[in-house]
């Protein structure tokens, strides 16, 4: 895998921090075969793509809170990056894979899943009014100008 060019280099994080940018070696190896999707080759083209640099654009995204749009190249195509997710959401394997990942952070961490909560934030919308839309109103009929005694030039 490519590494990150400078300009996006990851957060610097205390060596006791659990947080995940990338799978290493060792967890790579217990995701690889949950992300594993067979799909039969049904046209020629271009090889499937390796999972591992795509399943770390899924985490830069997830941790970053960015737009599939600016996934970095290093990770592989963005389009890539997105339809390799969306397989893994259909499929399942990517519920099997955050399972895993929660299970590793709770091995390091320990989670409290007693107690949850959801962060969001909900603003009014930039054109909204209650009630909704108005219809547009229509126009009143433009006034009539004082008329010219003098013959029109153009008959």
């Amino acid at each position: 895998m490519a590494s990150l060019p400078a300009d996006l280099a990851l957060p610097a994080a205390p060596k006791d921090d659990p947080t995940i940018w990338h799978a290493d070696d060792a967890l790579w190896t217990r995701l690889a075969p949950l992300l594993a999707v067979v799909k039969p080759r049904t046209k020629p083209g271009r090889p499937r793509a390796h999972d591992r640099p795509l399943f770390d654009g899924v985490i830069w995204v997830l941790r970053t809170g960015a737009q599939w749009s600016a996934v970095p190249r290093a990770f592989g195509p963005k389009s890539t990056v997105h339809d390799r997710f969306q397989e893994w959401v259909r499929t399942g394997a990517f519920a099997a894979a955050w399972t895993l990942l929660l299970e590793e952070y709770d091995e390091f961490v320990g989670l409290d899943l007693h107690w949850q909560s959801a962060d969001g934030c909900l603003i009014k919308a930039p054109l909204g009014k209650k009630g909704g839309l108005e219809k547009p109103k229509a126009r009143a009929a433009t006034p009539p100008t004082g008329a010219n005694a003098a013959p029109s030039a153009t008959c």
